[in-house]
């Protein structure tokens, strides 16, 4: 037994170190993958002033949305079939041409082309970093590293605006694309020489080629609609109804189809674990929450409270600081107690309050204040943001680690769709009718695009209102938003605690030593070999799997 221990020791240090460092290359991937919109959104009024195109202006954010949301779940089978390594660098290698390619565009027509070749590889980074860390790092293991992803969601944040303003400043706005390049050669460089799966044998598996178009089609459909809706066309047009009807269609049609495929693109029996349904579903609010809460909060500081524009990214530090601290300290006690349930529950309540807080919000309110506010609110995401994907991950096998990586990833992806949509369909309703009724007049045609600057040189009647409508726009986005966060603390109450992969431990019972000490060197080894199968809850195992752990 020593020399068994002996053998499972000597390359646990070796290999941890490697882990650090394909771990930080896969934060690198991922500030990538994160960093892109933010710093392109800050250099778009400069891209139309060169390109034109103004008319077109929308569709270089939905072209990326679109192609990002549609091939997320494809780079997910495509790493479970295929093997995860190469899969990943391929989805690097496409979003870098894509991104030299949208730095090289002459016209509009182009530039929406390539950022959907670019959102084509996007699709990829984050699935790939979420899969390739499963892989490497057992679930108990794994809550050490959320404070790092957390970190670098908050620089991404952060600094993405003030990154993008100061490169269209004095670069030009073709480097807010170029500069993923040396990024990207780093990530693309530290990933080949470091990450070391095991030897995948390639799949004699058809590719699941229906599922895959109707799963786009579907998902294209509902993109369409949370992004047209209301502002391209109204909710009850034609074209509105016509692209609802296409998109049920279409996942009805998927789901039939995945019940008869060989290898699915989303295999329906990982949504037999009532832990990962739930996590999808708190997955989808905290989406619809977040993108909701990034959107609102700078425009009503900058239109309420006066804040500049140029600061926008800081103005959000006190939610972005919190989610980040909160996520450090919920991974390291997981890691430590290998206990989870109470921190979705924990962060759905903050996340509520936090919601309902900011919702009473009006043009009294103080900077500290709104501060504290965003504080209960980032809180409440730092318990969610990677427990959602670590109990996700530790309910399915690890055979359907990126499928169930990619799922969450999309469930998160829609929620942030609809989050917009609906509430920047109510704020704008709502700041409308309230200039309207205040005798707003002119401004009510741009009421929704003042910032501070062009406030200022309103008459005092003018800013008055138009103050008092954005604070009553902001009141009904978030109580909306609070209103709809209630569906994942209900969610969070029937998690399943489920003992994390990686927690056996020698004081297991006596009954069960031989499998704990299996697991023990299992586990020591797995940075190297990925050999384990996965532990889920009863729901998804197999008979034969329930009698062999009753054995």
């Amino acid at each position: 037994m020593a020399e068994l221990e002996k053998a499972a020791e000597t390359p646990a240090e070796p290999a941890a170190r490697s882990v650090r460092v394909v771990v930080l290359a896969l934060m690198i991937t991922m500030l990538l993958a994160m960093l892109d919109n933010l710093i392109v959104g800050t250099a778009m009024p400069t891209i139309v002033g060169d390109l034109g195109g103004m008319e077109h202006l929308s569709w270089v954010v939905t072209a990326y949305t679109l192609a990002t949301a549609a091939s997320t779940p494809i780079w997910g089978k495509l790493g479970d079939l295929y093997g995860r390594k190469g899969v990943f660098l391929t989805s690097i290698v496409i979003f870098l041409i894509g991104s030299v390619l949208s730095g090289m565009a002459q016209d509009m027509s182009q530039l929406i082309g390539f950022r959907a070749v670019q959102g084509l590889g996007a699709g990829g980074l984050m699935v790939g970093v979420m899969a390739i860390l499963g892989d490497l790092v057992p679930p108990r293991e794994r809550g050490r590293y959320q404070g790092m992803m957390a970190g670098v969601m908050a620089i991404a944040m952060i600094g993405g605006p003030l990154v993008g303003g100061t490169i269209t400043d004095h670069l030009g706005w073709r480097w807010s694309f170029y500069i993923n390049i040396p990024l990207g050669a780093v990530a693309l460089a530290m990933v080949t020489a470091v990450l070391h799966l095991p030897r995948k044998e390639r799949s004699t598996a058809r590719i699941d080629y229906p599922g895959a178009a109707l799963l786009t089609v579907g998902i294209t459909a509902i993109v369409l609609v949370t992004t047209w809706g209301g502002t391209e066309y109204a909710w009850s047009s034609a074209v509105i109804m016509e692209l609802i009807a296409l998109g049920v269609a279409s996942l009805v049609g998927f789901v039939f189809v995945e019940t008869k495929a060989a290898e699915p693109i989303m295999p329906l029996h990982i949504f037999r674990s009532r832990n990962f349904t739930l996590m999808s579903v708190v997955g989808f609010m905290v989406g619809f929450v977040m993108f909701g809460a990034v959107l609102f909060l700078p425009l009503y500081q900058q239109s309420v409270q006066g804040a500049s524009a140029t600061n926008s990214g800081l103005l959000l530090l006190p939610l972005l600081l919190s989610m980040m601290v909160v996520s450090l300290v919920a991974g390291r006690i997981t890691t430590s107690t290998g206990k989870y349930k109470i921190f979705p529950i924990l962060g759905s309540i903050l996340m509520v309050a936090g919601l309902f807080l900011l919702a009473t919000m009006d043009t009294g309110t103080s900077r500290f204040t709104s501060g504290v506010f965003m504080a209960v609110l980032g809180a409440g995401m730092g318990f969610l943001m990677q427990i959602t994907m670590l109990v996700a991950q530790n309910s399915v096998e690890l055979k359907d680690m990126g499928v169930a990586s990619s799922a969450t990833t999309l469930f998160r992806t829609l929620g942030s769709s609809f989050g917009v949509a609906i509430m920047g369909a109510l704020f704008t309703g709502r700041v409308q009718d309230e200039m309207a009724a205040r005798g707003g007049g002119a401004v009510t045609e741009r009421s929704a695009q003042l910032d501070a600057a062009s406030l200022a040189k309103l008459p005092d009647a003018a800013r008055e209102a138009y103050e008092h409508a954005v604070a009553s726009g902001t009141h009904i986005a978030f109580l909306v938003g609070g209103s709809v966060a209630v569906i994942a603390l209900l969610a969070a109450l029937f998690v399943k605690e489920v003992p994390l992969r990686g927690a056996a431990k020698p004081e297991a019972p006596a009954a069960d030593s031989g499998d704990a000490a299996h697991a023990d060197v299992a586990d020591a080894a797995q940075v190297t070999e990925v050999t384990d199968s996965a532990q889920v809850d009863d729901s998804t195992a197999s008979p034969a799997a329930k009698a062999s752990q009753n054995a």
